[in-house]
């Protein structure tokens, strides 16, 4: 089983976040940080790797945060990923050339995978919409220090309420 940097997952994560609840609207990172369940600081780090990389844009003062920068039909979950990765990812560095071959072939398999899976599209998985329907019917997730949530509705669609 292949397995993705934590920093991978969340940020793919954050990005349907804001894919799901940005449209043109900043959302702020204390906000992503409650809803993934991960700490400021930590989106702050994933969040300067994809703003250098043009993935994503802040806008600053009240009422700011990030943005993504592209539709998010456009955005292939591989580039996040290969954003996050981009310091250690791939195969043995060694070995024979019959390894390296087998390593370099898979790497681009996955890559062409990854890529073919927009973010929009990922977005609109059933499973997907059913844990953004049960998040919102909770309340749980709503930070009762800084009120990120409180101000945010639910998106545009079926079984949803704020």
């Amino acid at each position: 089983m292949i397995r993705l940097s934590t920093k991978s997952r969340y940020a793919v994560s954050a990005l349907m976040h804001l894919a799901i609840h940005g449209g043109d609207t900043p959302v702020p990172l204390a906000e992503i940080s409650v809803c993934q369940g991960i700490s400021v600081s930590y989106v702050d780090q994933i969040f300067t790797r994809l703003r250098h990389a043009g993935l994503v844009q802040g806008v600053p003062g009240p009422g700011g945060g990030y943005r993504l920068t592209r539709d998010p039909a456009e955005l292939g979950v591989g580039e996040i990923i290969r954003v996050m990765e981009a310091d250690g990812r791939g195969g043995p560095r060694g070995g024979s050339a019959l390894t390296r071959a087998l390593w370099d072939n898979l790497s681009r398999r996955l890559d062409a995978y990854l890529d073919d899976i927009r973010l929009a599209d990922f977005v609109q998985r059933p499973q997907i919409r059913e844990a953004l329907a049960r998040q919102y019917a909770g309340g749980h997730w709503r930070c009762d220090v800084c009120g990120a949530l409180a101000h945010r509705s639910a998106p545009a669609a079926e079984g949803h309420r704020a």
